[in-house]
């Protein structure tokens, strides 16, 4: 660890790790990025909510597009990414002023890809074309996509800010900029969608500009962070303009594993909310309620997956591997405990949460009350099943950023991309060949996505990522 520069002063919190590693180490990085996560997701969730008061084409509508944009915006991110990793090995390694230097070129990266962003909008909309939508589904499905896509600048740097903070562990300041940004979503959101005053009801723009409004507001909050005096006097952040090929080639070749393994990842993902559209309006409304709370339970395990790749980056950088082994089973009890707690909700209480997203009788039409009824009890189904895999899921999760915080990118965007393909693959033999019911066959990609994270396991286990400490170590 840095001179005067320990694990208290680098976090916002009480919470003072007797041993590097434990789950008190873990929980000052990941309680702030699960609560920012749970925060974003929230924003997202709120979107979906509150268009589904509109009727079910509306809700989803907002699920398909906004899983293309985000399966087009995820290699450019994903490959930014990495930027937590390398701000955490150069902490560990006490080369302080480097940590601000890293963040500089995953700006500078995050605009270059702009206009790659763009160019990519055309392939979006070939992909709703495949998707047999229903005439009103798919207007709404354009109109949401094209305006977050032309946001994409938003997009790129707001996922690049808080890379930064959660490489040198201060992730209070990540949860409070999201918690400010959500609180502006949810607001613009409601004026955006249903109208106020002299504002009118936009509806599905309303919702996609709400989005970026958020967005906008949580990026701005984090770079005052940066460049404000207690950064600068640590990091020096105002002298790290610079370009530098060095860290920006290391940055490429480290992230861009990841970005592919992302790209891969949602693009699987995408497929299967194609397939279960394509089965029919009802199934197509049941995938999204279950998606939706699947979101909702799922991102915040991602706040755990930083912390896992920022605490191991960060004692790899060290050299020290007992810390950074013991910082992953750490994650895990900390996620299984989260984990049961969903699982409750979903056993217990999935027709509370799929009335959620039940139309206002008052604005849908009678075609669409009909739709979520034949969807509801689908949707109980299935979100009664997506709780086997919660659990399993966090094997996924912390394994994953363990892995890449030693620096292992390259296969966990081999396992990570065959494993996702072979869940789509499952869901198209279930209700393709096989012509079971939506809800049948998702019983089918529950199986599969529940068995596979213990490769991640295994690779762990083996001991392979080790070598990355004697690579820092030379």
């Amino acid at each position: 660890m840095l001179p005067k520069l320990n694990v208290i002063q680098t976090t916002n919190s009480s919470f003072a790790p007797k041993k590097r590693g434990d789950i008190r180490d873990v929980l000052v990085v990941a309680l702030p990025m699960l609560l920012s996560m749970s925060f974003d997701t929230f924003m997202t969730f709120i979107d979906r909510l509150f268009l589904s008061k509109l009727g079910p084409a509306e809700m989803n509508a907002a699920l398909g597009a906004g899983a293309v944009q985000l399966a087009l915006t995820m290699f450019f991110t994903g490959a930014v990414s990495y930027t937590t990793a390398m701000v955490a090995q150069r902490l560990g390694a006490k080369k302080r002023w480097d940590c601000a230097r890293v963040f500089m070129q995953a700006v500078y990266l995050s605009l270059a890809c702009v206009p790659l962003l763009y160019s990519t909008i055309p392939l979006g909309h070939l992909v709703f074309g495949l998707e047999n939508l229903p005439a009103d589904q798919l207007e709404y499905q354009k109109t949401y996509f094209n305006i977050l896509m032309f946001g994409g600048i938003i997009s790129l740097v707001r996922n690049a800010a808080p890379c930064f903070f959660s490489g040198i562990g201060e992730t209070k300041i990540v949860m409070q900029a999201a918690f400010v940004g959500m609180i502006v979503n949810v607001v613009c959101n409601f004026v955006l969608i249903f109208g106020l005053g002299p504002i009118p009801a936009l509806g599905v723009a309303g919702a996609a500009y709400g989005t970026l409004m958020g967005n906008a507001v949580s990026t701005v909050i984090l770079f005052v962070k940066f460049f404000g005096k207690s950064c600068h006097r640590r990091f020096r952040t105002r002298n790290a303009f610079a370009f530098s090929w060095p860290l920006c080639r290391e940055l490429l070749r480290k992230g861009i594993p990841s970005g592919v393994e992302m790209f891969l990842n949602m693009s699987a993902f995408q497929l299967l909310i194609l397939m279960f559209h394509a089965l029919g309006p009802a199934a197509a409304t049941a995938s999204s309620v279950m998606f939706n709370w699947d979101m909702v339970a799922y991102v915040p395990l991602m706040g755990l997956e930083v912390a896992s790749t920022s605490l191991v980056g960060r004692y790899v950088g060290a050299k020290n591997g007992a810390a950074a082994n013991r910082s992953t089973y750490s994650g895990l009890r900390l996620g299984w405990g989260y984990s049961a707690i969903i699982g409750v909700l979903f056993v217990f209480l999935p027709g509370v949460l799929t009335d959620v997203f039940q139309p206002d009788a008052t604005e849908a039409s009678v075609e669409a009350l009909a739709i979520f009824a034949e969807a509801r009890p689908m949707g109980m189904f299935m979100l009664r099943f997506a709780a086997l895999y919660i659990f399993v899921e966090v094997l996924l999760v912390i394994y994953a950023g363990a892995l890449r915080g030693a620096g292992d990118t390259f296969w966990v965007m081999v396992a990570s991309a065959v494993m996702n393909w072979f869940v789509a693959l499952a869901l198209y033999v279930a209700a393709y060949v096989i012509e079971l019911p939506a809800h049948y066959a998702w019983i089918a990609v529950v199986a599969v996505y529940s068995t596979v994270p213990l490769i991640f396991w295994r690779r762990w286990k083996s001991g392979k990522w080790r070598k990355h400490v004697l690579e820092n170590a030379s």
